[in-house]
Parts: C-alpha cells; sequence; structure tokens
C-alpha cells in the first residue's frame, strides 16, 4: 500500500519498535500541542486560540507539563485571561445557588437533584482541558488510520502482529475501535490476533522484571542483564501507557 501523508505519523511509530505505538503517537502530539500553545509561534497571543483555553482551561496535568515546558510570559498571559473568565463563571455560579434550598426540594422529589451546582461546576472544570480535548479528537483519527492500514498494507499487518504491542490503556482503545472499523469476521480475527500478541508481551515484560530482580542477588552479579535494564519503565509503561523514563519536554529557546 503506498504510503499516505497521514499514515506516515503512524508507520514511524510503529518503526519505533517500542512497547506501544500509540504511546509513542500519544507523545509526539501532547508535545507538538505544547509547542503549538506555548512555544516560538506564540499561538496564546491568538484570540481565536485564547478563546478556547480562556474556556477549557487545561488540566492538572498538563498545566504540570506547562510550567515545566517553560515560557513565563506565555504561561502568564494564558492565565490571565483564562482568570478572568474564570472569575466571571465563578460569580455567576455562586450567585445562582443558594444553600439549603436543593435539599428542601429533595425531602418532597425523589428525582430531585442532590449535588451542589457550583461543586458539579468546578468538576466540570477540573475535567476540561484544552490539550486533552485536542489530543482526543485527533487521536481517534489515528486509531481509524490503524485500521485503515491493517486492513489493506500487508506489510504494516505484519508489523503489529509481530511487534511488541501496546501498553493495556491502549490495547483497550483499539478494542473498542475494532468494533466500529471491522466486520464482525474481521473483529474475530484480529480479537484473537491482539489478545494472543498481548499475552505473550505481557509475559516477555514480566519475565524482565522478574530477571531484574534476580540480577539483585549476588550469585547473579556476574550474570547477563538479557533484556532487563530498563525493564522498570517499560514494565510501567504496558501497564498504564506513557514514558515513566521521559526527561521533562522543555521549551526549545
Amino acid at each position: 500500500m503506498k504510503e499516505q501523508l497521514y499514515m506516515i505519523p503512524l508507520n514511524d511509530a510503529v518503526n519505533a519498535n517500542d512497547e506501544c505505538p500509540f504511546c509513542n503517537v500519544e507523545r509526539q502530539i501532547e508535545q507538538d500541542l505544547l509547542d503549538f500553545v506555548l512555544g516560538s509561534g506564540s499561538s496564546y497571543m491568538e484570540s481565536n486560540i485564547r478563546e478556547q483555553t480562556d474556556r477549557l482551561g487545561f488540566c492538572r496535568p498538563h498545566f504540570k507539563k506547562m510550567f515545566d515546558y517553560g515560557n513565563t510570559l506565555g504561561n502568564g498571559w494564558i492565565l490571565k485571561t483564562h482568570y478572568k473568565r474564570m472569575l466571571e463563571e465563578f460569580d455567576k455560579q455562586v450567585k445562582a445557588y443558594t444553600p439549603g434550598r436543593a435539599s428542601l426540594r429533595g425531602m418532597f422529589r425523589k428525582d430531585a437533584p442532590t449535588a451542589n451546582p457550583v461543586s458539579v461546576w468546578v468538576k466540570e472544570k477540573n475535567e476540561s482541558c484544552y490539550i486533552c480535548s485536542y489530543y482526543k479528537e485527533h487521536f481517534e483519527r489515528y486509531l481509524d488510520t490503524f485500521f485503515v492500514m491493517y486492513k489493506k498494507d500487508a506489510a504494516f499487518r505484519s508489523k503489529i502482529e509481530n511487534g511488541k504491542g501496546f501498553c493495556l490503556t491502549h490495547f483497550g482503545d483499539l478494542l473498542e475501535a475494532g468494533e466500529a472499523n471491522l466486520s464482525e469476521k474481521e473483529q474475530s480475527a484480529f480479537y484473537d490476533m491482539l489478545c494472543s500478541l498481548m499475552h505473550a508481551n505481557l509475559t516477555r515484560l514480566s519475565d524482565d522484571v522478574s530477571w531484574l530482580i534476580e540480577k539483585f542477588d549476588y550469585r547473579n552479579k556476574d550474570a547477563d542483564w538479557k533484556n532487563s535494564k530498563d525493564a522498570i519503565q517499560r514494565g510501567m509503561q504496558k501497564l498504564k501507557g506513557g514514558y515513566p523514563a521521559d526527561p521533562l519536554y522543555k521549551m526549545n529557546k
């Protein structure tokens, strides 16, 4: 199958041959978004971008990554107008709620809401994130692209079937996306292949971690490390995704 432009990132991720190609894609998308939000292109100075970041904000993990990335001025501008939006919403939410009224109504209505609406608003804000939202939209496209390539590109399919599998998180994503992208017959074959692949590679990681522990036994001090030297970070990635050993991603000044 002739490689198309939109297939290149996924092909590159598979060719990297690490524990999960979708973790590779996820890292690249996130780093690209940090560059976009705070990098030298100064997108944070564009009104349409700031309108979105003001409205959606950022989750706790991405605020931390933005701080680590650097660019004090960029973070400052983003926070300045986001705070303005948050204060407006905060005042509106607080003004609209009177403590005690909801609970009083609840005494007479079984279906009455019991959650404090201001608390609900806070939870919604905690779950809202410009980077997460943008990532989710683009990641779904990569899942669709995966199945196009898996069905039509024999070389790509062979790399997947003979590769290191996926982290458990992205394994679950693939199973869910497979139901929308494969016929019933294709789903059955894909499920059998993927589960067998995952079992083999989870076993491999388990063995690597076990041998790492054995290497701390003085009787094995001269034994070969085999593939266990980086078993901790690979083992963590396989279970939850991500790259635990990655250095902080910082602005390239």
